[in-house]
């Protein structure tokens, strides 16, 4: 990603276009480091997030309403105090610097007019927040740092201090010449390495497109470039979306936004373009945030399934040991027979025979060892009852590796579900699913809300064919053998977990534009959702078996066709979504 200091410029042209002389109408603080402040604009109203995570630091307009704590934090508090009711009157930028000022026209304890700023410093491990009083002195910041912790020390009462200004050069000054000199001077070699270390506000990765669009290569070395043809394309890259920046942003192939800029990102392959800096923002933060929230929601059950998977493995490679080792059984026998034929010449307390061993060509001897205490009938008994019991062994551990791979194979599908799950009620079901299986314990220590059951996802065909797809193991039993006919068309990805997805075509051959779309959920739905070409298994309903004792959502078929397919999901309409609307 590139929140740099120009893309932040760009978010608060936004900002400033739709907000300046907006009333502030709420504050809240959803999580330690998250203000939102809603805004009443002459448009209507906005939501201004403001997130000084040192992980993910940013600041836009945006649709979400996070949950807020029962208690509002004491410097939401503060800021609620003295910001309820203000004006936005100025959004500014230290510039070349990832630092946003608003300034807010507010009134004093005495009714007297006052002008008060909120400062947020959005630069990684140093992330902070600052209300600042008429006099530049802090009121109080989000992260108090001590006077001997830093040369920029964060207490109330402490005038503010700036970051200190870098020395670098800002490129929107720059002209033809500074660039020529930028590229003969000593530095770098690596044209983009020398663009980060030569200027200020940039990312890594818009100096890596400046390369691109300069020299052809992200990674060009100035050696043998034509500097003139060069330094004149960099001006002109910068020129140009310096002053007319736009969101650009390269996603992957299930709409995922990986990457997100001012200029254009080519360095990936074809890009897109947003509506606006807020949406973009808003859209990969939604989804990120909503997914590191799951993650952590989910972490205790998906480290239980990951040892049991780990634990299960292991246990795998001891049989298969152990499975090798009953391999070499046949040689127990055949000294056996060779001991049992030469039984006359052996006496009790021997520990060694040397026999000629008729199972070789050549006739040689082999030394057959003996227990000094057993007669040498019990001898050559003891030879045959270990080769049946590696013979027994062999057929025991078959089994038991089998039941091991079906288990680990099933536990596997249970973390790809919890990678898939999306809310609450969708977790849950799954931890329902492991409590019934016995691998979780139910949670006797507090009582969770009856939730009701949900459905299937349900999609539609551009065709107008309904299409339904499982969330989890237990809803993929329950789709494919109670809800669909067996006459419906069953799709899966091929050869790795996955949801069950149903064409429900009642006997009717769909057309091909159908079962492209379905087999393009049952792609993104899997676990190679995250690839291309994904080999789609195809076939009726009727030709889908469950093995008895078979865990939820492990099925068999053999009579199939198989198409190719990219995970996509934005092809088809979400009809009817199930979290609203109940399959009936």
């Amino acid at each position: 990603m590139a929140f740099d200091a120009f893309f932040l410029k760009a978010v608060l042209d936004d900002i400033r276009q739709k907000a300046l002389g907006a009333r502030v109408e709420k504050l809240h603080q959803p999580s330690r480091d998250t203000l939102l402040i809603l805004l009443r604009c002459a448009q209507g109203r906005e939501k201004l997030i403001i997130a000084a995570s040192p992980s993910a630091p940013r600041l836009h307009f945006t649709a979400a309403s996070p949950e807020n704590p029962p208690e509002p934090p004491m410097f939401c508090m503060l800021l609620r105090k003295h910001l309820s009711g203000a004006r936005l009157s100025d959004v500014s930028q230290i510039p070349m610097e990832r630092t946003a000022i608003f300034t807010f026209d507010c009134t004093d304890e005495m009714g007297y007019p006052v002008e008060k700023r909120l400062v947020a410093e959005l630069m990684g491990r140093t992330c902070n927040l600052y209300l600042l009083g008429p006099d530049g002195r802090i009121l109080d910041c989000l992260r108090r740092v001590g006077l001997d912790e830093t040369k920029r020390p964060a207490l109330p009462g402490l005038y503010y201090q700036a970051p200190e200004k870098m020395a670098k050069k800002d490129p929107t000054e720059l002209t033809y010449e500074d660039y020529v000199n930028l590229l003969t001077e000593p530095g770098a070699d690596v044209l983009a390495d020398r663009l980060m270390d030569a200027l200020g506000g940039l990312s890594p990765l818009v100096c890596r497109e400046a390369a691109l669009f300069a020299a052809g290569d992200t990674e060009a070395r100035l050696a043998g470039l034509d500097v003139p043809a060069v330094a004149e394309k960099l001006a002109l890259f910068f020129g140009e979306h310096l002053a007319h920046p736009k969101p650009y942003y390269y996603a992957q192939a299930d709409g995922t936004i990986k990457q997100f800029a001012f200029c254009p990102i080519r360095q990936y392959g074809a890009g897109g373009e947003a509506e606006s800096f807020s949406q973009l923002l808003d859209s990969f933060y939604i989804l990120r945030d909503r997914r590191d929230a799951m993650r952590q929601k989910s972490q205790t059950v998906r480290k239980t399934v990951a040892n049991l998977v780990s634990r299960l493995t292991r246990k795998l490679a001891i049989q298969e040991k152990e499975l090798a080792a009953t391999q070499d059984r046949e040689r127990l026998r055949q000294l056996g027979d060779i001991l049992t034929a030469n039984l006359h010449r052996v006496t009790k307390g021997q520990t060694v025979i040397s026999c000629e061993d008729f199972y070789d060509e050549d006739m040689g001897t082999v030394d057959i060892p003996l227990s000094p205490i057993l007669s040498p009938q019990q001898n050559a008994a003891k030879f045959y009852k270990d080769y049946t019991r590696m013979k027994n062994a062999e057929k025991e551990l078959k089994r038991q590796m089998e039941i091991a791979r079906q288990e680990r194979e099933y536990l596997q599908s249970v973390l790809e579900e919890l990678n898939r799950a999306e809310t609450e009620a969708e977790l849950e079901e799954i931890r329902q699913e492991l409590q019934a299986g016995g691998y979780v314990k139910a949670d006797t220590g507090k009582k969770r809300m009856k939730q009701s059951k949900l459905a299937p996802m349900r999609f539609e065909s551009t065709d107008g064919y309904p299409i339904f797809v499982g969330r989890n193991n237990r809803q993929n039993d329950e789709l494919t053998f109670r809800s669909a006919r067996k006459d419906d068309l069953w799709l899966h990805a091929s050869k790795v977990h996955g949801s069950h997805v149903i064409i429900a075509c009642a006997g009717v051959t769909p057309p091909d534009d159908t079962v492209t779309q379905a087999a393009q959920l049952a792609a993104y739905y899997s676990e190679a959702g995250g690839g291309q070409n994904v080999a789609v298994d195809v076939t009726p309903v009727k030709q889908v078996k469950k093995l008895p004792g078979a865990k939820p959502g492990m099925v068999i078929y053999h009579s199939y066709n198989t198409v190719i397919a990219n995970p996509y999901k934005d092809i088809v309409v979400d009809a009817l979504n199930a979290e609203k609307k109940p399959e009936e």
